[in-house]
């Protein structure tokens, strides 16, 4: 299936998506009307693009509707913005990887991407069995993968165990059935590990978070075995730096940022 079947098979189950707004859907319909009659997709859906922009600033669309329109803003523009090199070729000695989740990916990446001894973050999908998902695909929940950012990192300037700590202060770790306003799998709290030294430093930074009582509610964040890391779509990386008013909007209407604020004291 092209980019252009993709984008029209969406949009029709949007359509009959239930959670869609009428006045979503009555837009959406316009949309399929316009493209049978217009042998122009990339057109028509451009101009949907630019009627759902303004209710995507102010974050005024359903859950699914908004995906759609980053996928739209994305476009039919295949040149590849993001340099996915450094996560491709194999690491440098002094060069370890750590693999997080915890919920939405766009919110995972800047707390740990302005870090000494941070080589680079990128958004992806791990744990599940599916080969080179898609966003769409992950969504859905079919796959088993969930969202997730890896860092390469240098460990004489940031250690494993900072990291975990900076990880458990971008989350809600009482979450298991997502994070935030973000429901399901593809969104629950994990930490992936290499090895029995990451596994042990994570268990250890577990207990000691339960035993400190910042929280009512048991720590419940999986750590698990590392699996094959795939990098998300272009359009997801770096969002916080190419989307900055959706993001700082998304990170406070999710519920993130507040609970962030109310949990560790508005730390980053």
């Amino acid at each position: 299936m092209d980019k252009e079947q993709v984008f029209i098979q969406t949009l029709y189950n949007l359509i009959l998506n239930p959670n869609t707004r009428d006045w979503e859907r009555k837009v959406l319909i316009q949309t399929k009307n316009d493209i049978r009659e217009n042998t122009s997709v990339k057109e028509q859906l451009s101009k949907l693009e630019a009627t759902l922009r303004p209710l995507a600033i102010r974050m005024n669309l359903t859950p699914d509707v908004m995906d759609f329109y980053l996928l739209l803003t994305e476009g039919f523009d295949t040149q590849q913005k993001y340099d996915f090199s450094k996560h491709a070729m194999q690491d440098a000695d002094y060069q370890e990887r750590a693999v997080f989740a915890g919920g939405c990916f766009w919110c995972m990446v800047k707390p740990f991407d302005s870090l000494p001894g941070i080589e680079s973050v990128i958004s992806g999908y791990t744990g599940g069995e599916t080969e080179n998902p898609s966003y769409l695909e992950v969504k859905s929940g079919k796959t088993g993968h969930t969202e997730a950012v890896e860092i390469i990192f240098d460990p004489e300037l940031i250690s494993y165990e900072e990291l975990v700590e900076i990880y458990w202060q971008q989350t809600d770790p009482t979450d298991a059935l997502g994070q935030f306003a973000d429901r399901g799998d593809s969104y629950r709290p994990v930490i992936y590990y290499s090895d029995e030294e990451e596994r042990n430093i994570a268990e250890r930074s577990k207990q000691a978070l339960q035993d400190s009582g910042r929280f009512d509610k048991p720590i419940v964040t999986k750590i698990e075995p590392r699996s094959e890391f795939y990098p998300a779509e272009d359009y997801h990386q770096d969002y916080y730096k190419k989307n900055k008013l959706h993001y700082n909007l998304y990170r406070e209407g999710s519920g993130r940022a507040g609970f962030i604020r109310r949990h560790w004291g508005g730390k980053k």
